[in-house]
């Protein structure tokens, strides 16, 4: 029996199958790989020809078999090519894509008699191929056997004979740098260049344990919850570079650390082997210190620098490590390119005035998921751009040794204990003292980052947490001009509020809208408990407010205090000593209710309604909901008198000066309402905010909250800031039809006092999931005298009620999910620390719907 034999190949990358016809390649194909892995040649010209068979379509086929493998590749999948593969030539096309994509490739021989394969091929009735046709291949196999790894293939199996093929078993590998599954937490560490002294200060500072040998040298370092992740160039200028590679050796080998190459491990690796390299940029200080030490450390220290992989990929994809850093193509990647990035960089080909090299800023045009810690180009300062970040502060020039604690993004560092090693190029300093958390990305958004699918008529998706949305072209073009000219700094923009949509429609005939529609919709959706809000007549605003300068420095717009704004993205306010003070109050109110503390941030971003209406609206009051009352005041009481005298002369009149008679009433009633939401305000007196939804602080967003504890929050800040205005509300079971009734009744007090009515909501909180996905995250259930300023003074007349029941809601309902799922998409990027412009991408999705063509009454 034959002994199982085990062959792996790269979890991504090329596998090549090579064998002559009747080799039984297909049939290993589809044991051990999944069908979508596989690649024919037959298939691919069966697809351009309608027959397998047919050899005159080859050309066709072989060149879809290679735009099928580049694009898997491209995409991080393995590729298993089902052909003969037999010629080098052939063989050659597919390793040129496979190199292309910085991928490894392997090769499995299936080499068997050549009697068993023309037995084979004889046996088979969908092809008749020649007898000469086999002997030609095992020539040309037999050829370039003993050279397939020269032509650059990473590994080659073959198995010879039936037995050893029935025997093979495949394990899919995964590449060295894949290290998804670790998860942290983890302290990245930037350049240390034989600073071993602030290395342990760090370290010590970080909360590791320094363990140390008989002679009382550090040999390790140990945290209980966390790792370290060291960014390359641990040696090189600085006064011990044993002292680093013996503390960093303990701690990979413990499984306390991971630790990349860096570039002058690199060079140091070479002269250690012996190689002729330029003792330059610290590396005549790296070989004279080790010349110190014993043979059996630097055969150590060489097999350690010799093992270094180029970068890591950690946490499910979302932290790569690279010590020059890298671009997302290349996550996950392994080839000599892909290495040479990790550990040089990308150069211009040019050099400065100090001879070094002009490095590609590959950073500025960063869009990648994953965040990039780097290091290798010294700054005084870390700091973020396009969710990368550069750890190298120069600790060796005099500047500080650095540390980011992730996934808390959290900046520590060191001060270096003096300079120990002049730079070429003048080294600015670092900035005094640590610089924690966040730090705000200068500039705007690029237009590709926002316009998604503009160059597609169809338009282009963004992906949630809970599903693409699709925006159209036109919408996208809509959104960009107005937000372009008219929203607030970006940097503030990190949520736009959903449209609402309204409950379906009553069954009352005497009510458009009213709580029992709003009840069912939820409890059909699988979801119990509700909280009916009181629904102000306001105008929506987002507050960003920041505890002091130093927050909205760090996080947001440096010399300003936060920003109110529209719904739209607008400002608020036209007057900035206004929106001052508005602010001034908030910040007071937060400060005194304790929540900077008990929610550890320094600034909020509150959601709620500003009132009155007239603040904001006062211009659409006066010239459409104003003169439509005038209009009607002025004209249906002359229409009454033209009536009453033509009944006086004997006319029948009655019905229709009956109709005037209410069209009057409504008239009345209609004026009466607007009225209602205004009031005169001087600057920021009189103003008020009601804030329903805490939205997020620093590192955290608040929808998974339930709104229990929102509105609980919202009370305490009315306790201490008089322009918080508190908000009625209601929790409700809708499974028990007492409290329903009793909820129904209380909107009908709410109402019948004058107010617009109430929103209906998850009592779980904005992420509230239904039997089919994401729930609405509220239903508006406005009053019959409200809906006066929506339809018209008379729309409550039989005939217009009648059709206005018929409207339809699918759209506005469609809609409202679509933006609701942009805006909990945003809040999450802005917690996680993302890039500006992804926060953006989500915020601009939600302007750009609502150009969606939706009956604005709804």
């Amino acid at each position: 029996m034959t002994e199982k034999r085990v062959l792996t190949v790269p979890e991504t990358g090329l596998v090549v199958l090579v064998g002559v016809s009747g080799s039984g390649k297909s049939t290993f194909a589809a044991r051990h790989f999944r069908p979508t892995q596989v690649i024919s040649s037959d298939f691919c010209r069966g697809v351009v020809s309608d027959d397998t068979d047919d050899q005159g379509a080859s050309a066709d086929a072989f060149a879809l078999l290679h735009h099928i493998v580049a694009t898997r590749l491209r995409r991080g999948l393995l590729a298993v090519v089902d052909a003969t593969n037999v010629q080098r030539a052939v063989r050659g096309q597919l390793l040129r894509i496979a190199k292309e994509h910085d991928v490894l490739s392997t090769a499995i021989v299936l080499d068997v008699p050549e009697r068993l394969a023309q037995e084979r091929n004889r046996a088979r009735t969908d092809r008749d191929l020649p007898a000469h046709v086999v002997p030609r291949q095992r020539r040309d196999l037999r050829r370039d056997l003993r050279n397939l790894g020269k032509e650059g293939f990473r590994r080659v199996h073959v198995l010879r004979g039936e037995d050893e093929i029935d025997a093979a078993a495949v394990e899919l590998e995964r590449s060295w740098n894949d290290r998804r599954e670790l998860t942290g937490p983890f302290d990245v560490i930037g350049d240390v260049h034989g600073c071993r002294v602030e290395l342990e200060e760090l370290l010590t500072d970080l909360g590791y344990a320094i363990e140390r040998d008989g002679l009382g040298r550090a040999v390790g370092a140990r945290h209980p919850d966390r790792t370290a992740v060291f960014v390359g160039d641990l040696v090189d200028r600085g006064p011990d570079t044993p002292g680093v590679l013996r503390l960093v050796m303990g701690m990979v080998a413990d499984g306390d650390a991971l630790c990349v190459s860096g570039n002058h491990e690199n060079k140091l690796v070479r002269a250690l082997k012996g190689r002729n390299v330029r003792v330059g940029h610290g590396l005549a200080e790296s070989l004279e210190q080790l010349g110190a030490e014993t043979e059996e450390f630097r055969q150590a220290v060489l097999r350690f620098c010799d093992g270094l992989i180029s970068h890591y990929v950690l946490d499910g994809g979302k932290l790569v490590v690279a010590h020059a850093g890298l671009k997302e193509a290349y996550h996950g990647r392994a080839s000599g390119r892909v290495r040479s990035f990790a550990l040089y960089g990308e150069t211009t080909g040019e050099t400065d005035e100090y001879g070094l090299p002009v490095r590609y800023p590959w950073a500025q045009d960063y869009r990648g998921r994953a965040a990039v810690v780097y290091g290798h180009t010294p700054t005084p300062k870390a700091e973020w751009l396009n969710n990368t970040i550069c750890l190298d502060t120069g600790c060796v020039f005099g500047g500080r040794l650095t540390a980011l604690r992730y996934p808390e993004r959290l900046i520590a560092d060191v001060p270096a204990r003096q300079v120990w090693y002049e730079p070429t190029r003048p080294f600015p300093g670092a900035a005094a003292g640590p610089s924690a958390g966040f730090a705000p990305e200068s500039g705007v958004p690029d237009i590709g980052d926002v316009l998604v699918g503009a160059d597609d008529p169809g338009g282009g998706a963004i992906e949630t947490a809970n599903g693409p949305v699709r925006i159209r072209q036109e919408n996208a073009l809509a959104a960009l001009e107005v937000m372009s000219r008219f929203a607030v700094d970006p940097r503030w923009l990190l949520y736009l509020p959903p449209t609402m949509a309204p409950t379906p429609t009553s069954a009352d005939p005497a009510l458009l809208e009213r709580p029992a529609e709003a009840f069912a919709h939820y409890r059909d959706a699988g979801i119990g408990r509700v909280v009916c809000q009181e629904k102000h007549m306001g105008s929506r605003a987002v507050a960003v407010v920041c505890r002091d300068a130093a927050a909205a420095e760090r996080r947001f717009v440096p010399g300003i205090l936060g920003a109110v704004h529209t719904r739209t993205g607008r400002p608020f306010f036209a007057d900035p000593d206004v929106e001052s003070a508005v602010l001034a109050e908030l910040r007071a109110g937060i400060g005194a209710a304790g929540l900077w503390e008990e929610l550890g941030t320094d600034w909020l971003a509150l959601d709620g309604e500003m009132l009155p209406w007239s603040a904001k609206a006062e211009g659409l009051i006066r010239d459409q909901y104003a003169s439509v009352g005038a209009a009607g005041r002025a004209a249906l009481p002359a229409a009454g008198e033209a009536l009453a005298a033509a009944a006086g002369r004997g006319l029948d009149v009655a019905d229709l000066a009956e109709r005037t008679a209410r069209r009057a009433d409504g008239v009345e009633a209609f004026s009466a309402v607007y009225r209602r939401y205004t009031w005169p305000t001087d600057g920021p007196a009189g103003l008020r905010f009601a804030p329903f939804a805490v939205l997020a602080g620093e590192g955290a967003e608040f929808t998974g909250r339930d709104h229990l504890w929102h509105m609980g929050v919202a009370e305490r800040l009315a306790e201490h800031a008089g322009i918080v205005l508190t908000t009625r509300y209601l929790a409700v079971d809708v499974t028990d039809p007492a409290a329903t009734e009793s909820a129904a009744a209380w909107w009908g007090q709410l109402v019948a006092a004058g107010g617009e009515g109430m929103v209906v909501k998850p009592l779980s909180g904005a992420r509230a999931r239904a039997r089919r996905g994401l729930a609405q995250p509220g239903l508006k259930v406005r009053g019959p005298e409200y809906l006066r300023i929506i339809y018209g003074p008379d729309y409550l007349e039989p005939g217009r009620i009648e059709a206005l029941r018929e409207r339809r809601l699918g759209r506005k309902n469609g809609l409202a999910l679509r933006e609701h799922r942009l805006g909990l998409e945003s809040l999450a990027r802005h917690a996680d620390g993302e890039s500006l412009w992804r926060v953006h991408q989500a915020v601009f999705g939600v302007l750009a719907l609502e150009s969606e063509p939706v009956d604005p009454r709804l």
